[in-house]
Parts: structure tokens; sequence; C-alpha cells
């Protein structure tokens, strides 16, 4: 069968490959691969500088955005061939740590995870792989497609839990949310937060094109400028970028009691003049919270499910913006003005 393949840390590496049969350990459910997403972790891993092949291997199957077709699984359980299904990313270490043991792999306290497309287990991006039912989430059919928006927004989904469960420490009502960042994960926390009924704005760069129409039409609002520009205090913020100033303007005008959700990874590199000591002052005084968030466990999976069944399904078509079929992969990588998501196409 055919595989987007890549020699981890070696940039240039990638190509597509004939390789064997997905093993039967990998599980009893054979599933055939539909589509894939790419995202700024496989941009990672194609330029060299990041990923881990599986041991005794130098290759990895790239893909870890999956959608697919169930082909078999076993009789009496929850899964039927022709289901539509998402096969979650990570998978608990074999220790197992305390977290890992009770399902909270995303919390895992040793490192020893891996992650299907990423770190030393095979990813999605082939034509065929196999699955234990227990990481297989179903997606509703009337999705079609627009399923392989489900791993991506299990991320914002726990992103939310998270604000839910650190506001929760006292009285939390919150009312407005800012986001910041319009590509993929940000508009997936902006979706979530308004059917949230939250009062939600969403701040990215751009000032034309398909980002700002995207965040009008999901029902949000869309601003150029700083947070307190957008919004005075708002009481969550979702940070989808990583970049360094936004970090620290979305801790600096967060409102009192409110919790910031840190998703977006910095690449490091670079020194911001912060105000340490009024900044630790106004959190302290105001009990503001930040909390960093990565990756998801089965829950948040699940609750992506329902938010996407929930979704317009116009909106969605929109947020995926570009598909490529398998044997065009390269054209994948190619950033385009109005990208949002591009999606590799693998089967029909």
């Amino acid at each position: 069968m055919k595989a987007l393949t890549v020699q981890p840390l070696h940039e240039g590496s990638a190509r597509l490959d004939d390789v064997a049969e997905p093993p039967e350990s990998d599980g009893p459910v054979l599933v055939e691969t539909l589509a894939v997403g790419v995202c700024g972790t496989d941009a990672e891993i194609l330029s060299g500088k990041y990923g881990w092949a599986p041991p005794g291997r130098d290759r990895l199957i790239l893909g870890h955005e999956s959608l697919g077709r169930v082909a078999a699984a076993p009789e009496g359980g929850d899964l039927a061939v022709g289901d539509l299904v998402v096969g979650i990313v990570r998978r608990p270490d074999p220790v197992p740590c305390p977290n890992c043991a009770v399902g909270e792999w995303d919390f895992c306290r040793n490192g020893q995870y891996t992650e299907r497309g990423i770190k030393q287990h095979d990813g999605y991006c082939s034509e065929r792989y196999r699955i234990t039912p227990d990481f297989v989430v179903k997606v509703d059919q009337s999705l079609g497609t627009l399923g392989v928006l489900l791993e991506p927004t299990s991320v914002v989904a726990k992103a939310w839990e998270q604000v839910e469960r650190i506001g929760g420490r006292a009285h939390f009502e919150p009312h407005s949310a800012v986001v910041t960042g319009a590509g993929p994960i940000g508009l997936l926390a902006a979706l979530i937060g308004v059917q949230r009924g939250l009062d939600v704005h969403v701040i990215d760069r751009v000032t034309s094109g398909l980002k700002p129409d995207l965040v009008k039409e999901v029902g949000a609002t869309y601003h150029t400028g700083a947070i307190s520009e957008a919004v005075s205090a708002p009481d969550v913020v979702i940070e989808c970028t990583g970049v360094g100033s936004l970090v620290f303007d979305a801790m600096e005008h967060i409102g009192p009691g409110g919790v910031v959700c840190l998703t977006g990874v910095s690449s490091g590199g670079r020194s911001l003049g912060v105000d340490a000591g009024t900044l630790n002052r106004t959190m302290v005084l105001e009990n503001e919270a930040v909390v960093g968030s990565v990756n998801a466990n089965r829950r948040h999976y699940e609750a992506a499910a329902t938010a996407l069944a929930g979704a317009d399904r116009d909106w969605l078509e929109q947020v995926v913006s570009r598909r490529v079929p398998l044997e065009n992969w390269q054209a994948a990588l190619e950033r385009k003005p109005d990208d949002v998501k591009v999606v590799i196409e693998v089967g029909s």
C-alpha cells in the first residue's frame, strides 16, 4: 500500500513509499484512510526538526489528523463496517505513570508515551491502518470528510475543559472570551466558545480574506490589534499562536478571576521586555490563572465530535480550505494566502 513516510530529523527525506500492510499487532480494527490533515507539527517533522521513528526503523509514516472508514472490526463491538472514524494520536506509556493508568495520557508524567505519526508509532497517512477499538472515535456520518477536523478540535475541547475546571475554583460565569490566532485551532476554539454562548473575539494579523469572514460567520468578532483594543478584561483567553508578545498580552489583560489557556508552542530564541513585578502583582491580587494545555484524551475527542456535529457544515467546508490528492502531497506544504486547513486526500 502507499504511505507518506519521512526519516525524522532529516530535512527533505519525505517520500511516497510502498509499505507493508499494517500489522495485526496494531489492533483488530482495519481502517481505510480517507483524509489526513496537515499542521505545524507535520511541517516541523518534514523540515527535520522533530519526530521519532518506530523502534528498530529509520522511517516513520506521517500523519496524525485522520479520518477513515472501518473496513473490518470485531463482532459485537461498537464499531461496524462503514463507520467514519478518527484515530486518537497519543498512546499511554507502558509503565504506566499515574495519569496514563487512568486514561489521562495527555498528562503523561514520564514522557514515555508514543504518538501516531509523531513519536515512535506509524501515523495515519497510509491507505490503511490498524488500531484497537479503545483508540477509535466515531464521527457523525453527515460530516463526511469534514470529520478530519476532529483531532484539532479535540485540542481546543481540552483547552475549554481546562478553563472550566480552573475557573470552577470559585463562582465562574464567563461572558467574554478572546482567541488569539485565526488559524484552524483558533477558529475551532472560537466555534466552541460561540457554542457555549460566550461573546467571542478573535485576534489575528490579516486584514482581509477568508479568516475574517470565517470569524464573522461563526458568530464572533474579528480584530487585528491588541487584546485591550478588542475587549476590556475578558473572562477567558485561549492563546493559539505561541507568539511571545501575545502570550504576555493575554496575561496582562485577562479580567479578574479570569483564565488564560496557552495552546500555542513558542519557538524560543526571542527576548521580550516584561514588567514582571506588575504582572505578578496583578495576577495575585486579582486571582488570575494561566495554564498550558497540549494533546487530548478520549474524553476530549468525544467532546470534539459533539462540537463538530453541531457546527454549520458550510462553515466547516470553508475551514477545510484546500484538498490535495496523496500523489501530489508536496502541494499540501505550499502555503497559499487563503489557506486555513489543508487536507491530503488518501481514499475516496
